[in-house]
């Protein structure tokens, strides 16, 4: 009796002295995968706070638009090249502006494109002047007032950047109104030509190559 009595004694003694340690090793095992939790929740609540559109997000602060795809990684044409030269020598070296080149030298207007200061210019591609009937723009081509009025109605007198792009209205070297709607990389003018590579430096100007050719109003 006196031997059952000393063994239950003494296995009582020793789950008193494992269990501590059991109890010890559960919550070592519960703070272990509390703190292999914590860098991910940090890790999401930071990612959570970073602006959106933070990686990869399109931005304006260079040249924009699908067109600029085609423009030269080099040389005169290419953007560093551009940004040397006054706005019509720079406009001469892009080959999709080759019209709009052939009716500025036409209107005797290319000192004066040259020549002025801090202006933008919405220049129309060839494919642009291509929508025009090509009798009509023979017409115009051969009428040097109505040409001088068209070509210059597509120059505002001061730099524009995007953000001013996107409700904008803008005086023009023809004296009448242009207006300008969108946001991001996408822009409108006049509701009628879509900004196809935009915000492109030269030396004197700020160029938005437009796909439609603008009539003042």
């Amino acid at each position: 009796m006196n031997a059952l009595r000393f063994r239950r004694i003494a296995i009582t003694v020793a789950a008193a002295a494992v269990l501590p340690f059991a109890l010890s090793a559960c919550g070592d095992d519960g703070k272990k995968d509390s703190a292999s939790a914590s860098p991910s929740e940090t890790a999401t609540a930071s990612s959570a706070s970073q602006p959106s559109g933070s990686d990869g997000a399109p931005t304006t602060d260079g040249p924009f638009g699908p067109a600029c795809a085609s423009v030269p990684k080099g040389g005169a044409g290419s953007f560093d090249g551009m940004a040397k030269d006054p706005v019509a020598t720079a406009a001469s070296h892009n080959p999709a502006l080759s019209t709009l080149v052939a009716a500025v030298k036409k209107a005797g207007l290319v000192d004066t494109l040259n020549n002025a200061q801090n202006i933008t210019v919405f220049a129309p591609t060839n494919d642009a002047f291509a929508k025009i009937p090509k009798a009509d723009l023979d017409k115009v081509l051969n009428d040097k007032a109505t040409l001088t009025k068209i070509l210059t109605y597509h120059v505002v007198g001061q730099k524009l950047t995007p953000m001013q792009l996107a409700n904008g209205s803008f005086d023009t070297l023809a004296k009448s109104k242009l207006t300008t709607t969108g946001s991001g990389t996408t822009y409108k003018v006049n509701d009628s030509a879509n900004v196809v590579c935009g915000n492109v430096p030269t030396a004197n100007a700020t160029v938005y190559i437009i796909d439609t050719v603008l009539m003042p109003k």
